[in-house]
């Protein structure tokens, strides 16, 4: 006989002061504590890789110029797509976009679409 077999089988104490705390609640108490609020967002958003900028030879240059020429040439653009090199604030972590338009006009060397968009022509990839 061992010094616990007259409370073994009674059944679990239930307060009738304090409610017994949820499942969910109870295993938070156990998860990790994160000091800096945000913090990981930061880090996170710091260490996303951009994509590396493609620099066009005089060849791809040529054929952007045709294509921006012939879809200037009747004076009533066509809807095009053109995909270019977005820059936001950090160098590194540019990306390509692709956006659909109809040229406006060309002006400073930039595009600017129907869309209000202004694209800087330097930054063009491709048009299609």
């Amino acid at each position: 006989m061992s010094k616990y077999d007259d409370i073994i089988n009674l059944p679990h104490h239930e307060s009738k002061t304090h409610p017994r705390m949820p499942r969910p609640d109870r295993a938070a108490q156990f998860s990790p504590f994160a000091a800096l609020t945000g913090f990981d967002s930061i880090i996170k958003e710091k260490e996303a890789v951009g994509d590396k900028r493609i620099m066009l030879d005089e060849e791809a240059k040529a054929e952007l110029d045709r294509k921006l020429s012939m879809f200037l040439k009747d004076g009533n653009s066509p809807a095009v797509t053109i995909t270019y090199y977005c820059n936001d604030e950090d160098a590194e972590k540019g990306r390509y976009l692709s956006i659909t338009g109809r040229i406006r006009e060309i002006a400073e060397e930039r595009i600017i679409l129907d869309t209000g968009h202004q694209i800087m022509i330097e930054d063009i990839l491709d048009i299609e």
